[in-house]
């Protein structure tokens, strides 16, 4: 995989140098010495290339003149993302047939900025960590614990039966989520923006929450409703500690 850009590579040198191969740094790059120095602390190889090269190298996206070689994205076992969510009291997001890289570089970032969430993501009909995703995320996938299941609706109940309440999102009828206690630990489950969550998925909550829109009769996309549904988590949380 690679990573492109000077904040997701300076990210991902702070919190797992070990996982990056290869630094491509464009010819005349300015501000580049913390790169170097970790660079050189960690024995990766720094390549200088010549700035009409810059593009061929980073398959035409602009990397801002930097890019690196990374090793796949590691995704947690599920066993140790539960466990680890009790211990640090996170919150898990059960994104349910998300297709959408951008939306989920959003949602990582926004979980990572506003802290104290884990993402679990099904291994079919989903979208994955790819780079795509980590060009949006821009290095808060190192901050957030990430895995994959082959079945989503075992992995709430598990959830469940460790002592979270599940909680997923609605378009309409669910409880206001401006005006709701919600109790913790918590777990959400998140739906696509065309389908909502499954039906086989509604009969593990115990609780269905909207968003208010009291103007326009629009709704949010997935990216957009899933930050502010993280940041009511996080006011609450604060609020209860």
């Amino acid at each position: 995989m690679r990573l492109y850009g000077r904040n997701p590579v300076i990210e991902r040198l702070k919190s797992d140098p070990q996982s990056v191969r290869k630094i491509y740094l464009q010819e005349g790059q300015g501000d580049a010495s913390y790169i170097r120095e970790k660079a050189k602390t960690w024995n990766i190889p720094t390549v200088v290339i010549p700035r009409h090269q810059s593009f061929k190298v980073g398959k035409d996206i602009n990397a801002q003149g930097v890019l690196a070689e990374i090793d796949d994205f590691f995704y947690v076992n599920f066993d140790e993302l539960l466990a680890r969510a009790l211990e640090k009291k996170l919150t898990i997001l059960f994104l349910d047939n998300l297709n959408d890289p951008q939306n989920l570089g959003v949602i990582i970032r926004s979980a990572a900025c506003l802290g104290g969430f884990a993402i679990v993501l099904p291994l079919h009909d989903s979208v994955e960590v790819t780079e795509a995703v980590l060009r949006i995320a821009s290095g808060a996938e190192n901050y957030v614990s990430i895995c994959k299941v082959s079945n989503l609706s075992h992995a709430i109940l598990r959830a469940k039966k460790e002592g979270f309440w599940i909680a997923g999102t609605v378009v309409e009828g669910g409880k206001n989520l401006m005006k709701t206690e919600l109790l913790f630990p918590l777990a959400l489950v998140i739906g696509s923006e065309h389908k909502g969550v499954r039906e086989v998925l509604c009969k593990n909550l115990d609780l269905s929450l909207t968003l208010p829109m009291p103007q326009a009769k629009l709704s949010f996309n997935v990216a957009q409703a899933t930050t502010i549904f993280c940041y009511e988590i996080a006011r609450q949380k604060i609020k209860k500690n």
